[in-house]
């Protein structure tokens, strides 16, 4: 027979009849407010847990008994239900200084790109029907005329994220065959993802070239074998080899690939459509350059350097192109008409360069001159500063820093920031970090030998305000 449950003990039981009911909660004036930020059944929820966790306690502890007031349980039930909130991808305020940060979704989009999102998801749009013969059309037509007017490319293409695009591409040109790389090239893209396992698994059989830290012509021509179908040739976006090194350029590449009556392919990783080196940062391969150089395929992402939707984009001969999406496996990565629309406005800005570095906030957080990020630290400093609770709680100060671009992106290249810099007196650093990641909106900040460092170039101007609430709430 089924145990029945044990009593509480006598005091347990007397602390119990304080608990109040979850109706009589909710009748407290205390819960008008909350009622008007959510809904009574998620409301009633809330506060059924906390007073079972409140009844839990009661009986397991002999301590004194947890606050039970209507007030009381009413703030529990609303920080659980802000941590609900909080919980899944929620807005977040990125003051790390990497700009495209893989953990917090990479690039921001811009606000028209957001714009043409919203539309496409609330409304029904021309994704695959011609307006002009009233025909069935291809879905990406519109990014694909966009692409190739600013790369010069002859065709293009769009799958779901740039390994897509690169085990598409080798999946229809190299399937059965031998695909050559460079052994400095055999990238892993992040989260052990490795360009060998990428081709391996499009069907292809890797042949390497040349060294880790040299690679020349003739060891790519040395690996050539009748059954080799394609050249690759891999920008190392993510890391760098520098010392005692050499690699082959992609026109020396072409110029091997059309002796052999081999097609030539060439791999970006992140990926840029204007050329950032005027700006002080490192010189990153151009798609445009890589077309005009002859690569027959040229891949690249969509969501690192481009500043848009996580996609990936193949430019190349037009009849590879076709190839590709006639590919069965195109079906397994096509992209919906959310990400395109965003890609479509995204590219649409690229039109004119200048528009582009203003209005994209990938690129437009890289090239802001480092003055106007230390006049808004200094701005946020003092607002701090003049609070006597927060001068209180920590020592504010501004200093020099750097920020990185992030996403696999320009690895060497640290862009000048200035910092706010709070060393906290009351709580330790670790401590202060935590509290700024469960406000609301969760701000995410580095920690460094006993202080909470925030870069302010990754800050978009709209959160600045919520980032001095956060701050303050957290020295409360």
């Amino acid at each position: 027979m089924p145990q029945k449950p044990s009593r509480p003990p006598a005091a347990a039981a007397k602390r119990l009849r304080n608990l109040p009911s979850v109706d009589e909660v909710l009748r407290s004036p205390f819960a008008q407010q909350l009622l008007e930020a959510f809904s009574r059944p998620r409301l009633a929820d809330a506060v059924r847990l906390v007073l079972a966790q409140a009844r839990k306690g009661m009986i397991d502890n002999t301590s004194d008994p947890p606050d039970v007031s209507a007030e009381s349980v009413l703030k529990a039930a609303r920080l659980t239900l802000e941590a609900e909130e909080n919980a899944g991808i929620a807005e977040v305020i990125n003051a790390t200084g990497i700009i495209v940060h893989t953990g917090l979704g990479r690039s921001v989009l811009s606000k028209q790109a957001c714009e043409a999102l919203a539309r496409a998801a609330s409304r029904p749009c021309a994704l695959e029907l011609d307006l002009d013969s009233g025909q069935r059309g291809s879905r990406d037509a519109h990014v694909s005329t966009l692409v190739c007017r600013l790369t010069g490319a002859a065709a293009a293409t769009v799958v779901n994220n740039n390994a897509a695009a690169v085990a598409l591409a080798v999946n229809t040109l190299a399937a059965g065959k031998e695909v050559v790389i460079s052994r400095g090239q055999l990238v892993e893209i992040g989260a052990s993802f490795r360009m060998p396992d990428v081709i391996r698994h499009a069907g292809a059989c890797l042949v390497e070239a040349g060294t880790t830290n040299r690679t020349r012509v003739e060891d790519y021509e040395k690996a050539i074998t009748p059954n080799t179908a394609l050249l690759l040739w891999v920008h190392t976006s993510n890391y760098r080899i520098v010392g005692f090194s050499e690699e082959v350029q992609v026109e020396q590449l072409v110029e091997l690939g059309k002796r052999n009556g081999l097609p030539v392919m060439a791999d970006l990783g992140s990926g840029a459509l204007v050329d950032l080196s005027r700006f002080g940062v490192g010189a990153e391969p151009i798609a445009q350059q890589i077309v005009a150089a002859g690569a027959d395929i040229v891949t690249f992402s969509g969501d690192k350097l481009l500043g848009g939707p996580q996609a990936g984009i193949i430019l190349g001969q037009p009849d590879f192109i076709a190839r590709m999406k006639k590919n069965p496996l195109m079906r397994v990565v096509r992209v919906d008409k959310l990400t395109l629309a965003a890609l479509e406005a995204t590219l649409g800005l690229y039109l004119d360069a200048d528009r582009a570095l203003s209005e994209i906030p990938t690129l437009r957080m890289i090239v802001e001159p480092v003055e106007k990020v230390r006049e808004r630290a200094e701005a946020l400093a003092d607002a701090l500063s003049a609070d006597e609770d927060f001068a209180r709680f920590a020592r504010v100060s501004v200093e020099r820093g750097s920020s990185q671009v992030g996403g696999g992106a320009l690895p060497t290249e640290n862009i000048p920031t200035w910092l706010v810099a709070l060393e906290p007196l009351r709580v330790s650093d670790e401590e202060l970090a935590r509290r700024l990641r469960t406000s609301s909106p969760p701000v995410v900040a580095r920690v460094h030998r006993g202080r909470v460092l925030l870069d302010l170039r990754t800050v978009l101007p709209e959160q600045m305000d919520a980032l001095r609430e956060a701050l303050l709430r957290a020295a409360g």
